[in-house]
């Protein structure tokens, strides 16, 4: 029956429904929080900016965030929201400040949208102006206008308080990382050096912008002490180290813009042509850059960003009249970088000895290079090891941030994954057995080795992260003990050769089930013994009959039927993490390198004996 085409097909969604029914336009993704880039996330940057642009705009100098079971509330001290208009900045769309580019001439937040989203997709959101002497307060549940209280006087300093919880109809059984929200919020105080955020009492500040970023995600000290350079709209911090791949952390009005952009292009086009210059000799680009560990942030009016989440500057230019990012960014290093090395004959010294090293690295393996791509190419031709997803088939870019890619092992647990991902985001990588142990090995192994080349061209990651074809990478094992060695060799590989995979937030450890407990009404799946023993008393209680308790030895073991539960939207998935106290090489030496007498006492110490679990 063929569905009729009338006026009542057409229809008008107000705002609220509108963001509620298609977060994703809004927010991007949704997530539970395991992920740095999840929408609960997205929800508290978008009031952190407000906040932030009041600073840069030379009003308030502190921010105070906390968040308890959830409520988050962000507390600056601007000027206020003019008190006539807080229901409006709140729930009309297209309402702000920021449309007045004399009032906020470069800031992040330009459509008026952010905070309304942040309202319509919370359950509760209050948000109170304080302005000389009077409090204005609205709340609302869902968008909802519940009440708008009158005016009352106040003793409390100018600012806006907003306090806000994510619906759970939206995000589901969500979790706050903190670790994410600590570094959020230390790189909004190295954008705006002299701003002090405090964060459920931990206070953030930053002296040097940044410089103190660089030091920050710095796990190992650089080949020489960080180059730091700014003017008014623009600032930079870089140093080279021992790591593989080009490393990048890159802003637009302290909006961290994690996809790059036009900036982030310009500023690798110059420092290649500004060395090129200096030291007079034609470098290959891929050496000037390789292990470079880079900072640039800059100020634009009017910036235009590739998607309402701002991970990609799309402006080709300053402002309205002003010259191109490119030109700019150009003129900057060309002046800037080689009057720095000109004054610093010894870290210019290092450099070119760091250029020279890579030189002679990527000469060595180019011949293995070059086949090793003709073998990956024919080998997606008919690739068994990888089942792709549909965005990539139809250029669904605005579908990036869903894109995941499982990592597993053996025939079965490859079939059940398959089976039951959604093929529109979802992809399966087949290895064949344990994956190489690469530690201490060059990266010539990952041309040689056919699993590595294959995995590195799946990922699309050989010249950098740039075009990183799944923002989710998910090592997907059993959680046995071969599992776990699996699990390590890879985290191995990309520790060693693709450490910002790991540093930018995209590796991740698949949770499954261990056991299965049900009866004749209810089935529970248990990630864990304490899960498993509150299920059994629950679902047992109560003469509701037998409990049957099954425990899975193996993905394969679990049906794709089953499998879908585990990888759909209430997927559990632990992120890997680095802290900054953590060396790579010194982590991958203790657990990869040679069996050293402390290696064994560890494993002495915290050897654990599993007792066979009898189903019940």
């Amino acid at each position: 029956m063929t569905a009729v085409y009338s006026e009542d097909t057409i229809k008008t969604l107000d705002w609220r429904e509108h963001i509620r029914r298609r977060p994703g336009m809004y927010i991007g993704k949704l997530g539970d929080g395991s992920s740095q880039d999840d929408g609960i996330y997205v929800l508290l940057k978008e009031v952190m900016d407000n906040s932030v642009d009041e600073y840069m705009m030379g009003f308030g100098k502190k921010i105070v965030i906390t968040i308890h079971d959830r409520r988050v509330t962000v507390r600056d001290f601007g000027r206020g929201i003019p008190l006539g208009k807080v229901v409006e900045v709140a729930s009309k769309m297209n309402t702000g400040a920021k449309y007045d580019s004399k009032v906020f001439k470069k800031s992040v937040g330009l459509n008026g949208v952010g905070i309304k989203a942040v309202n319509a997709l919370s359950s509760e959101f209050v948000i109170r102006s304080f302005r000389e002497g009077e409090v204005h307060e609205a709340r609302f549940a869902k968008g909802e206008l519940l009440a708008d209280e009158p005016l009352q006087p106040t003793d409390e300093p100018n600012g806006v308080a907003v306090t806000f919880v994510p619906d759970e109809e939206i995000f589901g059984h969500y979790h706050y990382v903190s670790e994410y929200i600590e570094t959020m919020l230390k790189n909004y105080v190295f954008l705006n050096a002299g701003l002090t955020i405090e964060f459920n009492g931990q206070k953030f500040f930053s002296r040097n912008g940044l410089l103190d970023l660089l030091n920050e995600n710095l796990s190992e000290p650089g080949l020489y002490e960080p180059i730091h350079l700014k003017n008014g709209d623009l600032e930079v911090a870089f140093t080279h180290g021992t790591h593989y791949g080009e490393e990048y952390y890159s802003f637009v009005n302290g909006q961290h813009t994690t996809q790059g952009g036009t900036h982030l292009a310009a500023f690798r086009e110059a420092l290649v042509k500004t060395i090129r210059d200096f030291y007079k000799k034609d470098f290959d680009a891929a050496d000037i850059r390789a292990s470079i560990i880079a900072a640039i942030s800059i100020k634009i009016e009017e910036p235009v960003f590739e998607s309402q989440t701002k991970t990609k500057l799309g402006s080709k230019n300053m402002g309205p009249d002003g010259p191109t990012v490119r030109n700019y960014v150009m003129d900057f290093l060309k002046k800037e970088l080689d009057d720095y090395l000109h004054k610093n004959p010894a870290t210019a010294e290092v450099m070119l000895k760091k250029i020279l090293e890579s030189e002679k690295e990527r000469k060595a393996i180019s011949s293995i290079k070059k086949i090793a791509r003709e073998r990956a190419k024919k080998a997606s031709l008919h690739n068994k090891k990888l089942r792709d997803c549909r965005v990539h088939y139809n250029s669904q870019h605005d579908r990036r941030l869903e894109t995941t890619l499982f990592i597993t092992e053996g025939d079965s647990a490859s079939g059940s994954i398959t089976k039951s991902r959604d093929v529109e985001t979802q992809a399966v990588f087949s290895l064949k057995g344990k994956p190489l142990n690469t530690y201490g090995l060059t990266k010539k192994i990952v041309y040689e080795n056919e699993e590595f080349n294959l995995l590195q061209a799946a990922l699309n990651i050989e010249e950098g992260l740039e075009n990183l074809r799944y923002n989710n990478v998910v090592i997907a094992t059993d959680a046995d003990v071969d599992g776990m060695h699996i699990r390590l060799l890879l985290l191995t590989f990309f520790l060693q050769f693709f450490p910002d995979l790991v540093k930018q937030g995209h590796l991740y450890i698949l949770q499954t089930p261990l056991f299965r407990v049900r009866n004749k009404k209810e089935t529970r799946y248990c990630y864990s013994e304490e899960e498993k023993e509150k299920a059994v008393k629950e679902l047992g209680k109560g003469g509701k009959g037998s409990v049957e308790i099954t425990r899975f030895k193996g993905l394969g073991e679990i049906s794709p039927d089953e499998f879908r539960h585990f990888i759909g939207k209430d997927i559990r998935l632990d992120p890997v993490r680095l802290r900054k106290d953590e060396s790579v090489d010194e982590f991958l030496s203790f657990y990869m390198g040679k069996n050293t007498p402390d290696r064994q006492e560890f494993i002495i110490n915290n050897l654990r004996i599993e007792e066979d679990l009898v189903e019940a």
